[in-house]
């Protein structure tokens, strides 16, 4: 997405909030749960909500009807990549299972959208006209501005994983500079010492925090970080960088892979090139998706819980639309090391 998305203005209920909660010098959660009679608001911040209305022309029911007026019982999740890449990659099946299973009994509808080069106006456009009460964001690719725009256009917003251009918004993420950290360890420890890795784009958080954390494992063991090549999470990429590394060094002995999907076509030229796994060469990839455990041989990996992940961003996504206070900027879901036959 470019810089050159044009942002909307705010619809008119969250802009009639805005001017309570300014009235009243109280958020628009506490306006939202005084007009909705929910309980936790204290006296003096009901009496301020109830005076600013008064003030401002509104009653309480006419209030209450704007707000609800201005539900529309539906989340987008919108995933930055074509629909090709969404499809194929069972990382973004796994997200979606997770908030799908957040999403049930709450009698709210989820609408999935893909972003591709071209129709960000016409996404803004669709998020901020009333459709949605909030968008869950995957896949940020680089200062992509789109979670700014929609959370300054009044519209909750959560991201999933770190966002490199968007200061403020809330994110959910996997701890991925110590699962990195820990893939590293692994491979110390079993003796290899000529160790590549093949990791995710520049332009992405993930790559950059994955990359940092192999990075430090292999300075805290005083190993040479000098074999890196890049892919875009894609089995081809990895196959590519697989072929990379072993042109720049053909001794290597281990490499860490920063996906599950891109260590599938790691394994493929590994395997074409003669090279045994884990004897000549030990794999370790990161997500623990299905594939994992299917590769051959079967691959020793990081896991983070893709479901939770999707689970996290909808959780903390309805808690915003629910007017809860005090919600945490960010939540850092842990890794672990699974250990199986490749490393």
């Amino acid at each position: 997405m470019t810089d050159a998305v044009d942002r909307p203005r705010p619809r008119r209920a969250t802009t009639r909030l805005e001017e309570v909660a300014r009235a009243a010098g109280v958020s628009k959660s506490t306006v939202s749960r005084v007009i909705n009679g929910e309980p936790y608001v204290s006296t003096r911040a009901r009496e301020a909500v109830g005076q600013a209305i008064t003030r401002l022309g509104y009653s309480p029911n006419q209030a209450a009807r704007t707000l609800a007026g201005s539900r529309a019982n539906c989340v987008a999740l919108v995933v930055s990549e074509p629909g090709s890449r969404v499809l194929a990659d069972p990382f973004f099946a796994g997200v979606l299972r997770g908030v799908h299973a957040e999403l049930a009994g709450r009698r709210v509808q989820l609408v999935l959208m893909m972003s591709k080069e071209g129709d960000e106006q016409d996404l803004v456009n669709y998020l901020c006209g009333g459709h949605v009460d909030g968008v869950l964001v995957i896949s940020l690719h680089g200062q992509d501005p789109l979670p700014r725009v929609l959370a300054d256009a009044g519209l909750p917003t959560v991201v999933g994983g770190r966002p490199l251009g968007a200061a403020g918004v809330p994110y959910v993420d996997s701890d991925n500079f110590t699962g990195a950290l820990e893939a590293a360890r692994h491979l110390v420890t079993s003796g290899r010492r000529r160790i590549g890795t093949i990791a995710g784009p520049r332009d992405m958080a993930v790559g950059m925090d994955r990359l940092a954390g192999w990075k430090r494992g292999m300075g805290q063991a005083r190993v040479p970080a000098d074999l890196v090549a890049h892919g875009d999470f894609t089995p081809e990429s990895g196959a590519a960088a697989m072929a990379e590394l072993l042109a720049l060094d053909p001794s290597l002995d281990a490499v860490f892979v920063a996906a599950d999907i891109m260590a599938l076509g790691a394994l493929q030229v590994l395997h074409a090139r003669g090279k045994r796994v884990p004897e000549d060469v030990a794999v370790v990839g990161f997500d623990d998706l299905v594939i994992a455990a299917t590769a051959v041989p079967p691959l020793t990996t990081v896991r983070q819980d893709v479901e939770r992940l999707g689970r996290t961003m909808t959780r903390r996504l309805m808690s915003e639309l629910a007017g809860e206070e005090n919600l945490p900027p960010f939540l850092l879901l842990p890794t672990s090391m699974v250990t199986r036959v490749s490393a």
